[in-house]
């Protein structure tokens, strides 16, 4: 960037140019005025930049970085990925589809979940899958007829809840004992033994993932030590592991966050790893928030300013099906002033949408200087935004752009009217 440009907190290629937001060299102002609003811009040396922190905490190591792809699944931005080299994390069938669609390498995709259905395990088998992180003992019992059915034995590893806090949202912690994620840790080394008996199934490695948007290194470290203590067991137990699934989870700044780097968290964990003699091990992690978060911009137009008895709005066309963050988790994104030009007239805004709900904020009292027409960039909203989207109160969704330098790639059309009525039915 150049040095008149000033970077935004946690978000080194999103900057202003003078009075003009920019991802990397493109306006966000003129990519609005070409695809109209709401957009989600993405940039994808923000992307490769974050997926470099992660192999240099890997370097030397047998590791495969597999992006979590629920973060953000579309072909634009896994495709990014693929040629970069990474594995993938699906859990779902339609998510498979998706990153075979990029020409992602079969043998570095993991599935996790803890739903899958036959025809699921079925189609992934027929891919040639790396592994199957498989989250109950019943789903071991069904993998394994499905599998031995195709006359295959399917790679396993078991995803343990270590009940580990992981210090964040309760709706995205997935490591404590109250939570649907994966096998207690007091009930692993029977599972282990349990899953080598069964004639559908090949154990490979164990599987561990605590939550989602961490930014302490604590809880890492803390089930850590609960994995290696199991590895020791199950061994001791005679079943032998080949890889160590570390999951994922490490947050972004959205509001001055401080997550610990990627590098120097893993080599915090690799300390540790080492000290305990497992650092010959293959170990696969499977980052997804951190490797797009970030990235990722949605700019939307002013449609009204409102004031009331108790509150100022700034009314968007941007809404809670583009951006649910806001409603599902009262998650914080900044909001910024695509032009810095203002109008003199600073208020306490709520920003929210026109869907008809009163959960429909994308953000709470904010200082703005905006009018009708003006534009606004929500931040840090390439993770978990479009991914989420939906069509309430039949809005369409968003189009996307993913800009490379001074090239800006059209990479989803804004669905039409047409597209959602596509396939449904009146009846009689």
């Amino acid at each position: 960037m150049s040095q008149n440009q000033l970077p935004l907190p946690g978000q080194p290629h999103i900057a202003r140019n003078g009075e003009t937001l920019m991802v990397e060299q493109m306006s966000l102002e003129a990519l609005a005025r070409e695809h109209g609003t709401p957009l989600f811009v993405y940039s994808k040396q923000w992307m490769l930049d974050a997926l470099a922190a992660y192999q240099r905490g890997f370097e030397g190591r047998d590791a495969l970085i597999c992006y979590a792809m629920k973060a953000n699944s579309s072909l634009g931005i896994l495709r990014v990925f693929a040629q970069a080299g990474c594995g993938f994390d699906i859990v779902s069938g339609g998510e498979l589809a998706r990153v075979l669609a990029v020409g992602a390498d079969p043998a570095k995709i993991i599935f996790s979940g803890v739903g899958k259905t036959r025809a699921e395990m079925r189609q992934a088998l027929a891919a040639g899958i790396g592994c199957f992180n498989v989250e109950s003992e019943e789903e071991l019992d069904v993998l394994s007829e499905v599998a031995a059915a195709a006359g295959q034995r399917a790679p396993v590893s078991i995803r343990i809840n270590p009940n580990v806090d992981p210090k964040t949202h309760p709706y995205i912690s997935t490591g404590l004992k109250g939570n649907k994620f994966g096998i207690a840790h007091d009930r692993a080394v029977q599972a282990y033994r349990h899953a080598a008996s069964l004639p559908g199934l090949r154990v490979v490695g164990i599987d561990c993932h605590i939550g989602s948007q961490i930014t302490e290194a604590s809880p890492y470290m803390d089930a850590l030590e609960r994995v290696l203590d199991l590895v020791q067991a199950i061994e001791a137990a005679g079943v032998a592991l080949h890889h160590i699934d570390f999951g994922g989870g490490l947050g972004i700044d959205y509001n001055g966050d401080t997550p610990p780097n990627a590098d120097q968290l893993w080599r915090q964990l690799f300390a540790r790893i080492d000290a305990r003699g497992f650092g010959h091990r293959k170990f696969i992690i499977e980052p997804g928030r951190s490797l797009v978060g970030n990235a990722g911009v949605c700019v939307t137009e002013v449609l009204y300013t409102k004031p009331g008895e108790a509150k100022n709005f700034c009314i968007v066309d941007a809404a809670m099906n583009d951006l649910p963050r806001p409603a599902m988790y009262q998650a914080f994104h900044r909001i910024e002033p695509v032009s810095a030009r203002g109008h003199g007239q600073a208020k306490d805004y709520d920003v929210v949408g026109p869907v008809c709900e009163s959960g429909d904020w994308i953000g709470r009292d904010r200082l703005l200087d905006v009018r009708a027409g003006d534009l606004l960039a929500v931040l840090s909203a390439g993770a978990y935004c479009m991914s989420m989207a939906s069509n309430y109160n039949t809005r369409n969704r968003a189009a996307e752009v993913l800009v490379s330098g001074n090239r800006a790639t059209l990479i989803r059309r804004r669905e039409t009217i047409e597209d959602q009525l596509r396939n449904e039915l009146a009846g009689e």
